[in-house]
């Protein structure tokens, strides 16, 4: 099919909103080994920019290694805060003490979206946003992770901004878009320059 896109990200939310943008796509989940990539990028220094972007790249790439006719879109997020990367919480006894750590701080989301076509990369970009915890109650912490879990345990940082995750935080400084894990607007504007999307 000409200009056939695909999501190369497991991601409900990303898919979600290219949906919602109207968006026609397929999805393939690429078997990326995340820790190790990231784990590698974080003993060489790198900073959480490009991280993130790496991230993306390895997943696009990959798949469009075995789809060199799509464009495919990868992408990321980092989550940092005093130069400390987090991960994803394993169990709900790691998220609390995670969002302890984060409660009253000021932590950034790196999201980064890569687009690949024919094994070559396309087009990149990185954005950030900077988010303020509110210094939110223990109670409310332990219920909040206890209403919210499974879902959140897929999050970085253990939040769904469209969710009741917005109740933890005082600001957030930045796109939606992005801290929801896909910088939308970019990626649409590329798409339809492209002619991938109507113009």
């Amino acid at each position: 099919m000409k200009n056939r896109l695909i999501l190369a990200s497991g991601s409900e939310i990303r898919a979600e909103m290219l949906h919602r943008a109207g968006v026609k796509f397929d999805v393939m989940s690429p078997m990326v080994d995340e820790a190790s990539i990231k784990e590698s990028l974080m003993a060489e220094g790198a900073k959480p920019h490009d991280i993130a972007d790496a991230l993306a790249e390895y997943k696009s790439r990959k798949v469009s290694m075995k789809n060199p006719d799509a464009f495919v879109i990868g992408a990321d997020q980092i989550l940092a805060c005093d130069r400390v990367v987090y991960d994803k919480a394993e169990n709900q006894d790691a998220l609390i003490q995670q969002l302890k750590t984060l409660r009253g701080q000021v932590h950034r989301l790196y999201t980064a979206a890569v687009i690949y076509q024919g094994g070559e990369p396309q087009w990149r970009f990185v954005k950030q946003a900077k988010l303020t915890m509110r210094n939110f109650s223990d109670k409310y912490l332990l219920q909040y992770v206890e209403r919210n879990w499974p879902e959140i345990s897929y999050c970085v940082g253990g939040y769904q901004l469209e969710n009741e995750g917005a109740r933890l935080f005082h600001r957030v400084e930045g796109d939606y878009f992005t801290v929801l894990g896909l910088p939308l607007i970019e990626v649409l504007g590329y798409l339809t320059e492209r002619g991938i999307l109507e113009q």
